[in-house]
């Protein structure tokens, strides 16, 4: 291991053993468990309560916000499962933090959703844990990629945060620009995190694809394995369309250049063959945007939700 490997490793291992022993410096003592929503997060000046861009429809930007939200989520969910799985300490601490920062996203763009949908005639606003913890699965708006279990298999969980990572930093850099103010804020700081994730999966990919023979045959079944799920990521949902058009939300379709491109480089470089083969379809034209999964979103709230619901209103 190089030097600057080293360090880089004690680095992570820094931050992330300090985002879980600084609670005292937060007023919420749940801190710990992702990044603050107004100390941690960096926000600009942004406020979750500021008011909507003019002409946006409120329900629209509830519905958007939850599913930027439940990507993050649900996938900071998935990674945390390799905490004390992961082939070494170093890797272990990394996906942790990567997790962590998928957390923080989620925390603050569920708590815009939530307040955007208290804004909504009839309904009533809830907080990012009312959202997290007892939401059923139809109300969840991730897509199919963060729900699927990689079976605790290194090179799997390579290829899906490779996949991830590349499509949501394509839709972050853009969204810095939206109407928004906790949308931009969210994808400001987002970028410099999401950018890290990119390149710690892309390194993984080129060091297990052009490694040894094991390696490569592991490491291209594992992009085999992610490959249909990409392109659910590529599909524009109604909401998504309105709130392009005020200026809120990115087109997830014109990010499909950019994402290609990265990930052909990374496959190419790694002498990995890009798949050919179909991807996950709809039911009755409906996907993770319109609340339908496949049944591993069930076995992830199980786990995500049971504490919460097990003991409603409790803190710690």
């Amino acid at each position: 291991m190089s030097p600057h490997e080293v360090h880089q490793g004690e680095h992570d291992a820094t931050n992330a053993y300090r985002s879980l022993s600084e609670t005292t410096a937060h007023d919420d003592p749940r801190w710990a468990f992702g990044a603050g929503v107004d100390d941690g997060l960096g926000l600009g000046g942004a406020e979750i309560t500021a008011p909507l861009p003019p002409g946006v429809d409120a329900a629209d930007l509830a519905a958007y916000c939850q599913m930027l939200g439940d990507d993050a989520l649900v996938y900071s969910h998935r990674l945390s499962e390799w905490v004390a799985n992961a082939p070494e300490l170093e890797e272990e601490v990394a996906l942790a933090n990567i997790a962590l920062d998928l957390l923080g996203q989620a925390r603050v763009l569920l708590s815009r959703a939530g307040h955007a949908e208290g804004l909504v005639e009839g309904r009533e606003a809830r907080d990012e844990d009312r959202l997290a913890f007892f939401r059923e699965q139809s109300e969840f708006r991730n897509v199919a990629l963060v729900e699927q279990p990689d079976d605790q298999d290194f090179a799997r969980c390579i290829a899906g945060l490779l996949l991830f990572a590349t499509w949501r930093l394509a839709l972050l850099h853009r969204l810095r620009d939206s109407a928004d103010p906790v949308v931009a804020a969210v994808a400001d700081k987002g970028v410099k995190e999401v950018t890290y994730h990119r390149d710690y999966a892309a390194r993984w990919t080129l060091r297990l694809g052009d490694g040894t023979e094991e390696s490569h045959r592991r490491m291209q079944s594992a992009v085999e394995w992610v490959w249909p799920f990409a392109e659910e990521l590529f599909r524009t949902s109604e909401e998504e369309r309105r709130l392009v058009a005020a200026g809120v939300a990115v087109d997830p379709a014109a990010t499909r250049g950019e994402v290609d491109a990265v990930l052909d480089q990374v496959l190419t470089r790694s002498t990995l063959t890009r798949p050919q083969v179909p991807g996950t379809g709809t039911i009755a034209g409906r996907g993770g945007r319109q609340g339908v999964h496949t049944e591993q979103l069930g076995h992830v709230l199980d786990v995500l939700q049971s504490l919460a619901r097990r003991h409603e209103g409790a803190t710690w």
